[in-house]
Protein backbone atom coordinates (compact mmCIF):
# COMPACT_ATOMS: atom_id res chain seq x y z
CA UNK A 1 0.00 0.00 0.00
CA UNK A 2 1.31 3.45 -0.93
CA UNK A 3 0.74 6.80 0.74
CA UNK A 4 1.02 8.61 -2.62
CA UNK A 5 -2.20 10.17 -3.85
CA UNK A 6 -4.12 7.88 -6.19
CA UNK A 7 -6.36 8.74 -9.14
CA UNK A 8 -9.25 6.85 -10.77
CA UNK A 9 -8.35 5.58 -14.24
CA UNK A 10 -11.21 5.63 -16.76
CA UNK A 11 -11.86 4.77 -20.39
CA UNK A 12 -13.15 7.22 -23.01
CA UNK A 13 -16.70 6.61 -21.76
CA UNK A 14 -15.73 7.53 -18.17
CA UNK A 15 -16.01 3.93 -17.01
CA UNK A 16 -13.61 3.11 -14.15
CA UNK A 17 -10.79 0.75 -15.16
CA UNK A 18 -8.39 0.87 -12.22
CA UNK A 19 -6.30 3.31 -10.26
CA UNK A 20 -2.77 4.66 -10.39
CA UNK A 21 -0.43 6.84 -8.39
CA UNK A 22 -1.17 10.46 -9.36
CA UNK A 23 2.30 11.37 -10.61
CA UNK A 24 2.58 8.10 -12.57
CA UNK A 25 -0.72 8.89 -14.32
CA UNK A 26 0.70 12.30 -15.30
CA UNK A 27 3.99 10.79 -16.51
CA UNK A 28 2.71 7.95 -18.74
CA UNK A 29 0.00 9.49 -19.55
CA UNK A 30 -3.03 7.57 -18.31
CA UNK A 31 -6.61 8.80 -18.77
CA UNK A 32 -8.01 9.57 -15.34
CA UNK A 33 -11.02 11.26 -13.78
CA UNK A 34 -10.75 14.89 -12.71
CA UNK A 35 -13.05 17.78 -11.86
CA UNK A 36 -13.06 21.55 -12.23
CA UNK A 37 -15.13 23.69 -9.87
CA UNK A 38 -16.29 27.18 -10.90
CA UNK A 39 -17.88 29.41 -8.27
CA UNK A 40 -19.84 32.40 -9.48
CA UNK A 41 -21.67 35.39 -8.06
CA UNK A 42 -24.02 37.25 -10.36
CA UNK A 43 -22.03 37.46 -13.63
CA UNK A 44 -18.52 37.05 -12.17
CA UNK A 45 -16.42 33.92 -11.73
CA UNK A 46 -13.97 33.31 -8.89
CA UNK A 47 -10.61 32.38 -10.42
CA UNK A 48 -7.44 31.18 -8.77
CA UNK A 49 -3.86 31.77 -9.75
CA UNK A 50 -2.17 28.44 -9.19
CA UNK A 51 0.66 28.44 -6.64
CA UNK A 52 4.02 28.94 -8.32
CA UNK A 53 5.47 25.72 -6.89
CA UNK A 54 2.78 23.44 -8.43
CA UNK A 55 4.22 20.57 -10.49
CA UNK A 56 2.62 22.05 -13.61
CA UNK A 57 0.91 25.30 -14.53
CA UNK A 58 2.34 27.20 -11.55
CA UNK A 59 1.37 30.88 -11.76
CA UNK A 60 -1.32 30.31 -14.38
CA UNK A 61 -4.93 31.29 -13.81
CA UNK A 62 -7.62 28.62 -13.64
CA UNK A 63 -11.05 27.87 -12.21
CA UNK A 64 -11.86 28.19 -8.51
CA UNK A 65 -10.49 24.73 -7.73
CA UNK A 66 -9.70 21.47 -9.49
CA UNK A 67 -8.39 18.07 -8.56
CA UNK A 68 -9.03 14.33 -8.80
CA UNK A 69 -11.39 12.06 -6.89
CA UNK A 70 -9.62 9.31 -5.00
CA UNK A 71 -10.39 5.69 -5.92
CA UNK A 72 -13.91 4.91 -4.72
CA UNK A 73 -14.72 8.57 -3.98
CA UNK A 74 -17.78 10.05 -5.67
CA UNK A 75 -17.17 13.12 -7.82
CA UNK A 76 -19.46 15.49 -5.85
CA UNK A 77 -17.85 14.45 -2.56
CA UNK A 78 -14.37 15.02 -4.03
CA UNK A 79 -15.34 18.47 -5.34
CA UNK A 80 -16.68 19.50 -1.93
CA UNK A 81 -13.59 18.07 -0.20
CA UNK A 82 -11.18 20.07 -2.38
CA UNK A 83 -13.18 23.30 -2.01
CA UNK A 84 -12.93 22.93 1.76
CA UNK A 85 -9.22 21.99 1.67
CA UNK A 86 -8.11 24.69 -0.79
CA UNK A 87 -10.43 27.58 0.12
CA UNK A 88 -12.37 26.71 3.32
CA UNK A 89 -15.58 27.00 1.25
CA UNK A 90 -18.55 24.69 1.03
CA UNK A 91 -21.64 25.42 -1.04
CA UNK A 92 -24.10 23.51 -3.22
CA UNK A 93 -22.56 22.34 -6.52
CA UNK A 94 -24.14 21.18 -9.77
CA UNK A 95 -22.38 19.20 -12.50
CA UNK A 96 -23.01 20.86 -15.89
CA UNK A 97 -20.88 18.78 -18.24
CA UNK A 98 -17.62 17.01 -18.92
CA UNK A 99 -14.88 16.75 -21.52
CA UNK A 100 -11.67 14.85 -22.24
CA UNK A 101 -8.45 16.74 -22.84
CA UNK A 102 -4.81 15.91 -23.43
CA UNK A 103 -1.90 18.30 -22.96
CA UNK A 104 1.87 17.60 -22.89
CA UNK A 105 4.09 19.83 -20.71
CA UNK A 106 7.74 20.74 -21.30
CA UNK A 107 8.71 19.02 -18.02
CA UNK A 108 7.71 15.58 -19.36
CA UNK A 109 4.32 15.45 -17.64
CA UNK A 110 0.93 15.17 -19.31
CA UNK A 111 -2.62 16.06 -18.52
CA UNK A 112 -4.92 13.37 -19.93
CA UNK A 113 -8.14 13.79 -18.05
CA UNK A 114 -11.83 13.14 -18.19
CA UNK A 115 -12.80 16.42 -16.54
CA UNK A 116 -16.22 16.97 -14.93
CA UNK A 117 -17.35 20.59 -14.54
CA UNK A 118 -19.14 21.67 -11.36
CA UNK A 119 -20.61 25.12 -10.70
CA UNK A 120 -21.84 26.76 -7.54
CA UNK A 121 -23.23 30.14 -6.57
CA UNK A 122 -21.19 31.60 -3.74
CA UNK A 123 -20.02 34.93 -2.36
CA UNK A 124 -18.07 35.37 0.83
CA UNK A 125 -14.58 35.24 2.25
CA UNK A 126 -12.26 32.46 1.19
CA UNK A 127 -9.18 31.25 3.04
CA UNK A 128 -6.86 30.07 0.22
CA UNK A 129 -4.23 27.43 0.98
CA UNK A 130 -0.92 29.06 -0.09
CA UNK A 131 0.45 25.65 -1.13
CA UNK A 132 -2.31 25.51 -3.76
CA UNK A 133 -3.25 29.11 -4.56
CA UNK A 134 -1.12 32.22 -5.16
CA UNK A 135 -4.06 34.63 -5.62
CA UNK A 136 -7.82 34.83 -6.11
CA UNK A 137 -9.81 37.21 -8.33
CA UNK A 138 -13.44 37.74 -9.27
CA UNK A 139 -13.68 38.35 -13.01
CA UNK A 140 -16.87 39.36 -14.80
CA UNK A 141 -17.86 36.90 -17.53
CA UNK A 142 -17.38 39.35 -20.43
CA UNK A 143 -13.93 40.37 -19.19
CA UNK A 144 -12.91 36.73 -18.82
CA UNK A 145 -14.08 35.89 -22.35
CA UNK A 146 -12.12 38.85 -23.76
CA UNK A 147 -8.99 38.04 -21.73
CA UNK A 148 -9.02 34.38 -22.80
CA UNK A 149 -8.86 35.57 -26.41
CA UNK A 150 -6.34 38.37 -25.82
CA UNK A 151 -3.97 36.59 -23.41
CA UNK A 152 -4.49 32.81 -23.62
CA UNK A 153 -1.04 32.00 -22.20
CA UNK A 154 -2.16 33.33 -18.78
CA UNK A 155 -4.54 30.38 -18.33
CA UNK A 156 -4.10 26.67 -17.59
CA UNK A 157 -4.68 24.42 -20.62
CA UNK A 158 -7.92 22.78 -19.39
CA UNK A 159 -9.39 26.20 -18.66
CA UNK A 160 -9.56 26.97 -22.40
CA UNK A 161 -12.12 24.17 -22.79
CA UNK A 162 -13.90 24.40 -19.44
CA UNK A 163 -14.36 28.18 -19.17
CA UNK A 164 -16.32 28.64 -22.44
CA UNK A 165 -18.69 25.84 -21.36
CA UNK A 166 -19.25 27.56 -18.02
CA UNK A 167 -19.61 31.00 -19.62
CA UNK A 168 -22.28 29.62 -22.00
CA UNK A 169 -24.06 27.91 -19.09
CA UNK A 170 -23.94 31.12 -17.01
CA UNK A 171 -25.30 33.20 -19.92
CA UNK A 172 -28.17 30.72 -20.28
CA UNK A 173 -28.96 30.98 -16.54
CA UNK A 174 -29.14 34.77 -16.63
CA UNK A 175 -31.40 35.08 -19.69
CA UNK A 176 -34.60 37.01 -19.07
Amino acid sequence: MTNSPQVQLVDLFDRPCGSAEKLAAHRQPLLHRAFSVFLYHEDALLLQQRAWQKYHCGGLWANTCCSHPQPGEALPAAAHRRLREELAIDCPLTEIGSFVYYHPFANGLYEYEYDHIFVGSWHGTAQPDPQEIAALAWLPAEELAADLLARPARYAPWFHTAAPLVLAWLAEQTKD
